[in-house]
C-alpha cells in the first residue's frame, strides 16, 4: 500500500538540492519543510561558547564538532533537523559534506518558540539516531542545563546542571563550568524565571 502524499511533498534528493540554494535554512519533516526562525543573542552566545570549547576538547581525536549551519539526517524517520550543536565521532560521517548520520552528542539551546518541540518530539525523533549517547538542552532564561544520557540498557537518564555545577558530556568526555558555557550571556527582563 502507497500512503497518499500530499501536495507539498518533496522528496529528501530534491530537499537537499533546494537547500543548497536557499538563501533561508529550512528542516525537513517526512516530506514537508519547515523555514528556521532566526535566534537571539542569549542563544547564539550559548551555541558559540559550547561549540568552541567542543571544538578544542575533541581537536585532534578523530572527532568533529559543528554548529547550526550542518544538518543532522535521521534516515529511519525521514527527517533533516539542524541542531544548534553537534559532535560526530564516527568515520562514516566524512562521507557526507552536507549532513551527518552518525552525532554521538546533539545541543539544543531552548527558546519560548521551540521548548516544547526540543524536550518532545524532536527528542523522540533523535532517538532514533543509533550513535547518539546525550542529548543536552541548554536554557536561555537562567544557568541551567539538562543531559539526556542513553545507559547501557537504551534508557534515557536525565542529568541537571545549575548555576555553579561542572557539566560532563561522557559521550566526548568533556567537562565545563556553567560560567564557561554562560560566558557573556545577558539575562534580560522577559528572560528571567521567577521560582
Amino acid at each position: 500500500m502507497i500512503a497518499n502524499q500530499s501536495q507539498n511533498y518533496i522528496s529528501p534528493e530534491e530537499y537537499l538540492k533546494l537547500e543548497e540554494l536557499s538563501q533561508i535554512k529550512h528542516e525537513y519533516i517526512q516530506g514537508e519543510t519547515c523555514a528556521m526562525a532566526g535566534a537571539s543573542d542569549a542563544h547564539v552566545t550559548l551555541s558559540v561558547n559550547l561549540v568552541s570549547l567542543l571544538r578544542n576538547h575533541v581537536r585532534g581525536s578523530g572527532c568533529r564538532a559543528y554548529m547550526s549551519d550542518m544538518k543532522v539526517r535521521i534516515e529511519s524517520r525521514n527527517i533533516y533537523y539542524y541542531p544548534d550543536v553537534m559532535v560526530t565521532c564516527d568515520e562514516r560521517d566524512k562521507a557526507f559534506q552536507s549532513f551527518k548520520r552518525y552525532p554521538c552528542l546533539i545541543v539544543e539551546v531552548l527558546s519560548n518558540a521551540t521548548e516544547g518541540f526540543d524536550r518532545g518530539d524532536k527528542f523522540a525523533d533523535y532517538q532514533n539516531l543509533e550513535t547518539l549517547q546525550e542529548y543536552m538542552l541548554i536554557s536561555q532564561k537562567r544557568q541551567r542545563v539538562e543531559c539526556f544520557r542513553r545507559n547501557v540498557e537504551g534508557l534515557w537518564v536525565l542529568y541537571s546542571y545549575t548555576e555553579g555545577s561542572e557539566i560532563h558530556l561522557a559521550s566526548v568526555d568533556f567537562r565545563a563550568s556553567m560560567d564557561a558555557i554562560y560566558e557573556d550571556v545577558t539575562f534580560t527582563n522577559e528572560d528571567i524565571v521567577v521560582d
